[in-house]
């Protein structure tokens, strides 16, 4: 075994994955729970499907459940989306459930990748590919390069659809706000848990041609509420995104 056969497997499988994925059905930015649950949903109906997250873990916020406490709640009309993930969980009341926020996200990760979801961790997207007044991709960075502020020139990849699942900040969504292209975002309201998860799916949906939001990123482009530790929104707003999409493609 010598430790350059070693890297040449490495870098041969990594960049083989990239290229086939450089033309795509649907490009999701940020593997938290609804662009994971999205992208799950996406390539389980045959779409081809990657997700880029900036950071070197997926998840996204899930992790921590409350305040470092990892564990979740779920209502009743989400249950389903957790028996679909082969997640455990227990009644709690009111039609509420707890589970473990570790076992989610691990469950939904493998579950997504097992469907076919290609995962690029560690690459930033700075900017969008739009043409004729239509999304048709994302421009692509390396996490270090963007943090560091050094001038290198990106990658793009060609997408029919980009999925802005990036949060709170809604950061692939202000892309277009810089430019113009969309008038305003108001960001996310206070806190209001019953409201939050409602507008969350309500919410979810094409917010310019080609491209849809998700999950907090949704609320944030409505200014509807926050909702915390509750994550049935989340995963319906994923659900939701991906068969709208799916419908698109025919």
């Amino acid at each position: 075994m010598k430790e350059v056969e070693i890297s040449r497997a490495i870098v041969e499988a990594y960049f083989n994955d990239l290229l086939e994925n450089l033309s795509l059905d649907v490009a999701i930015v940020g593997a938290g729970p609804s662009g994971m649950v999205a992208g799950y949903y996406l390539a389980k109906n045959g779409a081809k499907v990657a997700i880029f997250e900036k950071k070197l873990s997926i998840g996204g916020g899930i992790w921590g459940g409350a305040m470092g406490f990892n564990r979740i709640i779920v209502q009743e009309e989400a249950r389903e989306i957790l028996d679909e993930f082969g997640i455990s969980y227990r009644p709690f009341k009111s039609g509420l459930y707890v589970a473990d926020a570790v076992e989610a996200a691990t469950m939904i990760a493998s579950k997504a990748v097992k469907a076919g979801v290609k995962f690029f961790n560690m690459i930033e997207v700075e900017d969008l590919v739009v043409k004729e007044n239509h999304v048709a991709g994302i421009v692509i960075n390396w996490t270090p390069v963007m943090m560091t502020g050094l001038h290198v020139d990106p990658l793009t990849v060609e997408a029919k659809f980009v999925v802005d699942s990036t949060g709170h900040g809604a950061q692939i969504s202000g892309h277009l706000l810089k430019r113009g292209l969309i008038e305003r975002i108001p960001g996310e309201g206070p806190m209001w848990a019953e409201k939050g998860e409602k507008l969350t799916v309500k919410h979810t949906g094409e917010v310019f041609p080609g491209l849809y939001v998700t999950g907090m990123a949704a609320n944030a482009l409505a200014g509807a509420p926050r909702m915390g530790p509750i994550f049935g929104g989340m995963f319906m707003s994923g659900r939701k995104a991906a068969l709208e999409i799916l419908k698109r493609l025919g």
